[in-house]
């Protein structure tokens, strides 16, 4: 339905005395409008006031319903009918915010702004009724959704050589208490080099129990080819991939096992126990990276005991990276790659402070990955373009 010659007018003259961000909400609005009423004389068979033998209803007055756009508060009628209901299908039922807006909202909170905040974003981009904290809380809930289908997503067809599993913690509430809890994530990176999200969990990352049911959900899943978990050493994870992943060997993160190893030393020799330890992993082939590890063991040992015990016992977990191609070493010896992911949940959940619930605790930081988060970047290109890949490991150093 056009809008007639004085209705044009009444617009123009209303456009003509209003600011640009007034004419643009103004003229949203008279679109609307107009929208409106020709979805209504269609329904109905007759425009208003029109007699035709063809109306299959009689407008009844309208009810007024505001719509928060980006372009601010749209101030609409909703026509009424004598008999039955009509609702416009450009709006939602029970929805006051449009659909560019509705993006807008989830994007906010995805990237770690408060629900609180939220409202002030929303006011900023001409909504002035604004948006309350429950109402961005129902917007995202509209989310799981697509986490359950991301979490729950086949991981066959793929091979992943290596894995990667870190946990970072985050409270909740449970049994009126509040609680830390360890959000484990799980990264593998694929034949061609593209690292991705496999899966995530939260639970006591001491609990072999739980590592084993971890491992599993994403051997149900179809995750296959593992040739090296990269992990720091949790309670019972090494048997939880021993029972689940057979074939697939573990490595100790390095940056984590240095920083247990200069916990057990006094502050004035930490920086030449790093230095010792780091020569380890500065070694140009495996049989050198043994040796090397034989000879600051023994060293260390001289004035620190205990130290020597720790490298000594640890040597199979933190040296098992030289079984495999010295161009994916830097990449595969440390969880490195899983801290900047790590950082990213923390930054957004400490917005959030303390979740109400596990399942609220464990759902949040999935939405911020509802496809599957990929790395533009090869996760071995810069230290190794034209190592082979699947990877063959190495026979194990006797």
């Amino acid at each position: 339905m056009a809008l007639d010659q004085s209705a044009l007018l009444e617009v123009l003259d209303a456009l003509k005395t209003a600011e640009v961000d007034d004419r643009i909400r103004q003229a949203a609005q008279t679109i609307y409008q107009a929208l409106i009423e020709a979805e209504l004389t269609s329904v109905i068979g007759a425009a208003p006031n029109q007699r035709t033998p063809d109306r299959l209803a009689q407008r009844n007055g309208h009810r007024s319903r505001l719509l928060t756009t980006s372009a601010g508060d749209l101030e609409l009628r909703i026509p009424k009918l004598r008999a039955g209901s009509f609702f416009p299908c450009l709006l939602e039922r029970r929805r006051r915010v449009d659909q560019a807006l509705f993006a807008v909202v989830m994007e906010a909170y995805l990237h770690g702004v408060s629900t609180r905040k939220v409202d002030d974003l929303v006011r900023a981009l001409g909504a002035d009724s604004g948006i309350s904290k429950s109402e961005v809380s129902r917007i995202c809930a509209d989310l799981d959704g697509e986490v359950s289908a991301f979490r729950d997503r086949s991981l066959a067809g793929q091979v992943f050589p290596y894995v990667f599993v870190d946990a970072t913690y985050c409270k909740a509430r449970v049994n009126r208490r509040v609680v830390a809890q360890a959000v484990v994530v799980a990264t593998g990176v694929c034949g061609d080099g593209r690292r991705e999200v496999l899966g995530f969990a939260v639970g006591d990352s001491e609990d072999g129990a739980f590592w084993t049911a971890f491992l599993r959900s994403l051997k149900a899943r179809g995750l296959s080819g593992v040739q090296l978990v990269i992990a720091d050493a949790h309670l019972g994870l090494q048997q939880a991939v021993a029972a689940v992943m057979a074939g697939a060997a573990v490595q100790r993160c390095r940056v984590h096992f240095l920083r247990n190893v200069l916990a057990r030393v006094p502050k004035g020799s930490a920086e030449m126990v790093a230095a010792a330890i780091r020569t380890i992993f500065a070694q140009p082939d495996a049989s050198h990276v043994h040796d090397q590890l034989d000879v600051i063991a023994g060293m260390l040992g001289r004035q620190f005991p205990k130290l020597e015990r720790m490298l000594r016992d640890a040597a199979p977990d933190l040296l098992a990276f030289t079984s495999f191609p010295p161009g994916h070493w830097k990449k595969v010896w440390s969880t490195n790659p899983l801290e900047r992911l790590n950082k990213e949940i923390k930054r957004r959940t400490d917005v959030v402070g303390v979740f109400p619930t596990l399942r609220r605790c464990c759902g949040w930081p999935a939405r911020c990955w509802s496809k599957p988060m990929t790395s533009g970047r090869s996760a071995t290109a810069a230290t190794s373009p034209k190592a082979p890949w699947p990877c063959s490991p190495r026979p194990p150093r006797r």
